[in-house]
């Protein structure tokens, strides 16, 4: 799997050459990219590279390049340019003068902790203020939002050019183009000087053109550059000296930080920015418009790309062999990444009414729109379709599952949240909005009325349907006569004009759950577990489903089931066993039993275990032939025990989330609520929702819309303050109260949720649970797209509401959508944790090598997989005690989570504390102190100070803080985390002797040896209970137990001696530390006229680490 790397040399037009590493199975257009940004290379765009005078195919792989080996020389050539080309370059010179602003990239706040602190990374250096701010201190209530996104040097405006546009003489004339003129462009540097440059097929001149006069001549100094770069650099010392100070910022940055992420993540808290020119994202915007008659009209420069065929050709790709898999993934990545793209962009089209819908006669909640070649349509029950399983909300729930089956094809699908509107976007089927394309073939789509197969579909489906665990079965058509099924009656199957088999899921994939469906023949079925915890309850829609990690949870339930049953009946029938029994009897005996076990644990197979479910067994309008109600009714048996499962099993071990039933309570609320709001008033509605749902204000008014202009025809003298302050009251959103918002919320718990409220009010509930306001107002932003400006918010100021129409940045689109990725990289992490479990570390460390070198090649650096993978190479590399290496590998996975997943989401906590613990075993204390100050900002932020994480947090801290001699604040924190540790894991719990044990050490290093044996007498006696006396724990605290009794003893005969009065006042000190220094410890009042030295023990950097691993749970384990 790891390919062979080598090294090339680039040689670049009019520039020295470099070394660059290479792999063989780069391609070349990926070398082009490299390139592209590349310190030394990257002001140009287009070239050609050429090896020996040849020039290399983009699409070639270097490694299949004859010539190309270790030291080749690879040259740089200069095209000449196209309009497209042009275009190219314009946008790659705008990205690299803005490739440090972080406004509109993920955002990345890591070096900021880890590079601020590397000179203070010294237990000896006392003068550096290792006090946290005041909100993160244990007990404060004060939540801060601003700390969120820390202002950094490396960030600061940098500009180089003042303005860069497009031209008012574009397009060139005739007689230019023969001229060999492609586009004129206008700037405006830093020292007020406006230039007119022509753009032509060699590159980039000053033409004598003005604002007002045009004149395509070369102006003086006549100098052309093939780069844009290039000139400027000539024309303008303000732009060459910040380009070459832009650039030395770029290579300061870690490289994580520079790479563009694949999706980029949107935080829902933002700084006000200045908005400035950009002609680029213009024209990109600009780009496609669409005519009075629905039709998509593409400007020239821009290319409609058929994105179901794409796929379907990705899917159809060779896969027999890894590297074929690998180009196969690699496909089917970057064409999904790019389809989810441009369905975000075409629903927020569609939601704000730019795109012509098919059906214009139609309600606009039924529109559907066709644009750059997808499928677009709203959440809402079009023909009655869903009526049978619940409206418009089974609808707004429907989805598909994807399938990998050879020769099977699925549409590209995404699903797009944008302003409370739903949107499903799809790639077209050749042919289904024609006219002469071949009706349904598989399946139904009129809920079972009419029910179709064909052979194909049923060969095809016959694989998929073992890996989602569905029973092939049959149902009676509208002759009534039997048609065999391999999948749900829903899901559909037509043949495209391109010849091609689809499947179309059209409302369920996975089996019903039946705890959601309340019919009249089911109350007899229903289980005792069941009817326990209240169940079935009635849902709004039919859709409710086990989700595919239930469905595995139960099969493997009931796997260890089969195996314990076949297994003890096996067992006593060979004890029993006569041997002159016939060999015959023996094996019937066996088969028997194997049957046996298969009935019981409800197998299809009555030989071996296979569990499937049927998922029309409880589908309105679905009937079955008279000689399959047996096995149906087992089936439904089947649905009823794996319901069971869910309630007795599986929902025990989660906790609710009280935080989490109130947000998406209020989603949905939101959802319907934006419906009625005017395009004008969007941010008024938004901050009056926020502020009915946070808001502590009496009773919140939204917005006067400070942007509404009053009509010409009213006269002035009618146009009074109040008419203008009143303008939005009319509107059906802005009469919303309080009151009525948090009514909502519990009426839409109790249907969707069957979670009851009995408080009055949200600011009771919020009182009642310990919440947080700001936590709640974080995710209730995420789920609906909402970005606030970074400020503070009083949320309990009852004489103005928290939230203005200013606060609300933006709306951005949420999408939901498959991620695909390396299947092979996937199983070789398995294997991995498995082997590492084993204690072959060395060889998961191999695997996890393998799975990168996969995980990278698939889908690039910034990845949640390839983080995951950089996360396990660090866990094992420092268990192994390779420090240095599993701080390098953390520090990645760190930087990657901030990019991909958000700088406050949950894992980049986790990667901070894990680096933290990393950069401590390092020495490196102040660093990780910084981190865990952040992690536990972080924390505090999303959910608060009462949460078990907080617990550990606070355990490291105090752990980190006692090695730099803060033991002050170190206690502060272990107390902290003491208390919670006993509220959420027991008072009896290992983890509360641990907080207890690690109180100990701190004392006795402050010299309070009474709490200190206080403490550890409270550890000691829960590993005893816990453990048992021969652990090794319960053994070490009984020695740390009399090393404290000891010292005791030792101290109160020094006291007592010194307090006789006799002349030697001189005590040996205890023989059991190692690390020692002097301190005066009692006063002249206790110790009479002449003060006493005496020495313990300084804080030990090893036992420390020690008590973080066993904080963070690493445990060392000898490799194998």
């Amino acid at each position: 799997l790891h390919e062979d790397e080598f090294t090339v040399r680039i040689q670049p037009p009019g520039a020295e050459s470099f070394d660059l590493q290479v792999s063989g199975q780069m391609s070349v257009s990926e070398l082009h990219q490299v390139l592209m940004d590349h310190e030394l290379t990257c002001h140009h765009s287009c070239f050609s590279l050429q090896l020996g005078g040849a020039v290399l195919d983009s699409a070639a792989k270097l490694g299949s390049i004859q010539g190309i080996q270790e030291g080749a020389l690879i040259r740089v050539v200069e095209d000449s340019y196209l309009v497209r080309d042009v275009r190219v370059h314009l946008r790659h010179v705008r990205n690299r003068l803005r490739s440090l602003d972080p406004a509109g990239r993920s955002l990345s706040y890591l070096s900021l902790f880890t590079r601020a602190h590397q000179e203070s990374d010294s237990m000896e250096k006392g003068s550096v203020s290792r006090s946290p701010p005041f909100y993160i201190l244990p007990g404060c209530k004060e939540r801060r939002l601003t700390p969120l996104q820390p202002i950094r040097d490396d960030w600061k405006p940098l500009q180089c050019l003042r303005v860069l546009n497009i031209s008012s003489w574009n397009p060139p004339p005739g007689n230019r183009k023969l001229h060999g003129d492609l586009m004129y462009i206008s700037i405006l540097t830093m020292e007020e000087r406006e230039l007119s440059i022509t753009c032509c097929t060699r590159g980039f001149y000053l033409n004598q053109s003005t604002a007002f006069n045009f004149n395509p001549k070369p102006a003086a100094p006549k100098i052309l550059c093939h780069s844009l770069v290039d000139l400027l650099s000539q024309l303008s010392p303000s732009f060459r000296k910040n380009f070459a100070a832009l650039q030395k910022r770029r290579v300061y940055q870690h490289p994580y930080e520079c790479i563009r992420a694949p999706v980029q993540v949107c935080a829902w808290a933002a700084p006000p920015g200045d908005h400035s020119l950009d002609c680029v994202t213009s024209e990109e915007t600009d780009g496609q418009v669409t005519n009075r008659l629905g039709l998509m009209v593409t400007l020239t420069f821009v290319q409609i790309r058929d994105w179901n065929e794409e796929l379907q050709r990705s899917r159809e790709l060779p896969r027999a062999s890894l590297l074929e898999r690998r180009h196969r993934d690699r496909r089917l990545f970057r064409i999904n990444s790019d389809f989810v793209a441009a369905a975000a962009q075409g629903a927020v089209s569609m939601t704000e009414g730019n795109v012509m819908p098919l059906n214009p006669g139609e309600p606009p909640h039924l529109h559907v729109s066709v644009w750059n070649n997808l499928f677009f349509s709203q959440g809402f029950d079009m023909s009655d379709h869903y009526a049978p399983v619940g409206g418009d909300a089974a609808a707004h729930a429907a989805a598909y599952a994807s399938v990998d089956t050879e020769g099977l094809h699925t549409l590209g699908t995404a699903v797009v949240d944008y302003r409370g509107v739903r949107v499903t976007a799809q790639t077209v089927v050749p042919g289904l909005l024609e006219k002469n394309l071949e009706q349904i073939v598989y399946g139904s789509n009129d809920n079972g009325k009419t029910v179709f197969t064909h052979p194909r579909f049923l060969e095809l489906l016959g694989e998929s349907s073992k890996s989602l665990r569905i029973q092939p079965h049959q149902v009676l058509d509208h002759s009534d006569s039997p048609v065999e099924l391999r999948s749900a009656v829903s899901t559909v199957g037509i043949f495209g004009s391109d010849g091609r088999p689809y499947i179309l899921d059209l409302l369920r994939t996975f089996p019903p759950d039946l705890n959601f469906l309340v019919s009249a023949e089911a109350q007899q079925e229903v289980p005792a577990a069941c009817r326990s915890f209240g169940f079935p309850q009635r849902h709004r829609h039919g859709l409710a489903s086990l989700r595919p990690q239930l469905v595995e949870a139960f099969v493997q339930h009931r796997s260890e089931l089969f195996a314990k049953m076949a297994s003890d009946d096996l067992g006593h029938q060979f004890a029993t066993e006569k041997p002159e029994e016939p060999q015959r009897a023996a094996e019937q005996n066996r088969r028997n039993i194997f049957w046996k076990a298969c009935e019981n644990v409800g197998s299809m197979s009555d030989s071996h275990f296979d569990i499937r479910f049927n998922p029309d067994v409880c589908f309105p309008g679905v009937r079955f032939p008279s000689e399959c109600l047996p096995d149906v009714q087992k089936q439904r048996r089947l649905l009823w025990e794996a319901a069971a499962f869910l309630l007795s099993n599986q929902i025990p071990a989660v906790r609710i989330s009280i935080s989490e039933v109130i947000t998406r309570s209020a989603k949905h609320i939101f959802r319907t609520y934006m419906k009625d709001v005017e395009p004008a008033a969007f941010s008024a509605a938004v901050s009056h929702f926020l502020n009915c749902l946070l808001s502590s204000s009496s009773a919140p008014v939204p917005d006067s819309c400070s942007d509404e202009l009053p009509s010409r025809r009213r006269s002035r003298r009618r146009r009074t303050q109040s008419d203008r302050a009143n303008f939005p009251t009319s509107s059906l959103w802005a009469k919303l109260t309080s009151d009525d918002l948090w009514s909502r919320i519990k009426t839409e718990a109790e249907d969707y949720y069957h979670y009851t409220f009995k408080s009055e009010s949200i600011e009771e509930e919020i009182e009642k649970h310990n919440l947080q306001k700001i936590s709640l107002l974080r995710e209730m932003s995420i789920k609906t797209g909402i970005q606030l400006q970074l400020r503070e918010y009083m949320f309990e100021c009852r004489h103005k509401p928290a939230f203005s129409e200013d606060d609300v940045v933006n709306i951005f689109p949420v999408v939901k959508h498959l991620k695909p990725t390396s299947t092979d990289a996937a199983g070789l992490v398995q294997q991995a944790q498995l082997a590492a479990q084993r204690g072959f570390l060395r060889a998961g460390l191999d695997l996890l090598g393998q799975a990168l070198t996969l995980f990278s090649s698939v889908c690039g650096i910034l990845h949640e997989d390839v983080s995951k993978c950089l996360r396990l190479l660090g866990r094992l590399r420092y268990t192994l005690g390779e420090n240095d290496d599993a701080l390098i590998l953390q520090e990645k996975a760190a930087l990657i989570s901030e990019r991909i997943q958000g700088t406050d989401h949950p894992q980049t906590v986790q990667d901070y504390t894990h680096l933290a613990l990393y950069f401590f075993a390092g020495g490196r204390l102040s660093t990780s102190l910084q981190l865990l100050y952040r992690a536990r900002y972080l924390t505090l932020l999303i959910i608060g100070e009462d949460h078990p994480q907080i617990a550990l947090l606070d355990t490291m801290l105090g752990l980190v803080l006692h090695a730099l001699m803060e033991n002050e604040l170190s206690l502060k924190f272990l107390q902290n985390a003491l208390t919670l540790t006993s509220k959420y894991h027991g008072a009896k719990s290992l983890k509360h002797a641990h907080s207890h044990h690690v109180l100990a050490i701190v004392y006795e290093i402050k010299g309070e040896l009474q709490l200190a044996l206080n403490h550890e007498k409270e550890a000691h006696i829960l590993y005893k209970n816990q453990l048992g006396e021969s652990s090794d724990s319960t053994k070490e605290s009984s020695e740390y137990l009399q090393r404290l009794t000891d010292q005791g003893a030792i101290l109160q005969r020094a006291v007592r001696h010194i307090a006789s009065g006799k002349p030697s006042a001189s005590v040996s000190p205890p023989k059991v530390c190692s690390h020692l220094r002097w301190q005066k410890k009692l006063s002249k009042a206790q110790l009479g006229a002449k003060p006493v030295l005496f020495f313990w023990q300084l804080p030990n950097h090893p036992v420390i680490l020690h008590q973080l691993n066993l904080t963070c749970g690493i445990t060392f384990i000898p490799p194998r």
